[in-house]
């Protein structure tokens, strides 16, 4: 049976703020804070509980090997020699924000009726370019069935990002669909991640229907407001796209042109009069989980700092008192996640496909996750201090506790 699938990344126990990705406000903001390893990588597994009680089926990605110390020899450097700033690259826990992880096409979608993936480069970010391979290694383990095809990233100097500038419209997920890649030219101050020649490469891998397949500029000044992925401004599941105003740099000329392919969409566009660009990114109004329930109606998961900001709420009240497509909106707790940028959406890879084919070591239920809960709690590091990196006993922690996982999941082939 075809259904949608969430793969949330666990948050690793190198989890920390070191403020490596201009055009995160989020990121930059909390440059230097004491991070809560234990606490975010629980309100992760709280999240995807939650999503299991909804009815929704929940996969997860492990945490990639920290300190990458294969990536710092690369570099002519190692943990003892290395900037702070590299070393700080080689620490990151970025990972856990698996909607970067690949871009996925349904078998739907594509020519030879197989589901496709494409592991993202991530190459416009130090601290992300050498996630790939790790992140390919899982995709290869979780979906080596033949259903699926898995690629190897598209090459520099072409950036991408995976998911978190990728869309789907379709009449009911196992139904073939319009794709919809999004792209950056300018964000001021800030880089644009996604380049078109990755999105149309992407298109190309996956064989899909060039009439089917649609690539649409994403606004420049979101990106300089900090909407770095477009997912930060524009959501979509089945027939519905919701989106900010502002999201895309063609306004009327992006509608029309996800109208013509898909007549059935239903736009749900949030004007820049209720909820302003700076309240959106804020909030992670868009960054959020827009997903079918079983009973067919729409549900929007959205981080609590939606609920905090008064114009956020305020037009999703509206909107529901109003009968429009979101019916429900559950508030999360991803606290952790969001002061580095990163809200419900971030956390999560979709995959159109039958359960049965995916190894079920990656399938959450409710004991895998006890299990899980477990290791957190009793290996993660409760916090992370900026200084913490230089520590090798620190190291040593991290490494462990990742182990101590992997081994609680039966994939020690990962290690």
């Amino acid at each position: 049976m075809i259904r949608e699938i969430n793969f949330d990344g666990i948050i690793g126990p190198s989890h920390n703020y070191a403020g490596l990705s201009p055009g995160n406000i989020a990121s930059a903001t909390n440059k230097g804070a004491v991070s809560e390893p234990r606490a975010a990588a629980l309100q992760g597994i709280a999240k995807m509980r939650a999503n299991m009680d909804l009815g929704l089926v929940q996969g997860f990605f492990l945490p990639l090997d920290r300190p990458n110390q294969a990536w710092l020899q690369s570099l002519g450097t190692d943990l003892a020699h290395a900037e702070p700033h590299i070393r700080a690259a080689a620490f990151s826990a970025s990972s856990m924000w698996a909607a970067n992880a690949a871009t996925v096409s349904p078998a739907a979608d594509t020519k030879d009726g197989t589901c496709h993936l494409s592991v993202a480069n991530l190459v416009t970010m130090p601290h992300r370019s050498h996630e790939w391979r790790g992140t390919l290694a899982q995709l290869q383990l979780a979906f080596a069935d033949p259903a699926f095809t898995v690629h190897a990233p598209v090459p520099p100097p072409f950036g991408d990002e995976g998911a978190a500038n990728h869309m789907r419209l379709t009449s009911a997920h196992g139904e073939a669909g319009v794709e919809i890649f999004v792209y950056g030219v300018s964000g001021g101050a800030f880089p644009a991640r996604q380049h078109i020649e990755a999105s149309k490469a992407v298109a190309r891998l996956h064989g899909l229907t060039p009439g089917k397949t649609l690539f649409i500029q994403q606004s420049s000044r979101a990106i300089a407001a900090g909407a770095f992925h477009n997912d930060v401004v524009a959501v979509a599941n089945e027939n519905v796209l919701f989106t900010h105003e502002a999201a895309f740099e063609d306004r009327e000329g992006s509608y029309a042109a996800i109208r013509a392919a898909f007549p059935g969409v239903e736009i749900v566009e949030v004007p820049e009069s209720a909820v302003s660009l700076e309240d959106a990114i804020k909030s992670y109004l868009f960054n959020a989980q827009l997903v079918t329930l079983p009973d067919g109606s729409m549900a929007l998961i959205v981080p609590t700092e939606a609920r905090d900001t008064a114009s956020v709420w305020a037009w999703l009240e509206a909107h529901q008192a109003g009968n429009g497509p979101i019916r429900t909106v559950i508030p999360v707790d991803v606290r952790q996640s969001m002061a580095n940028g990163g809200g419900p959406a971030c956390l999560r890879l979709r995959v159109v496909c039958d359960p049965a084919h995916v190894d079920p070591r990656f399938i959450a239920t409710p004991e895998r996750l006890s299990r899980i809960e477990q290791v957190i709690a009793q290996h993660w590091p409760e916090t992370i201090a900026p200084d913490a990196l230089a520590d090798p006993a620190f190291v040593q922690k991290v490494q462990q506790a990742r182990l101590v996982l992997l081994e609680a999941t039966d994939l020690v082939s990962l290690a």
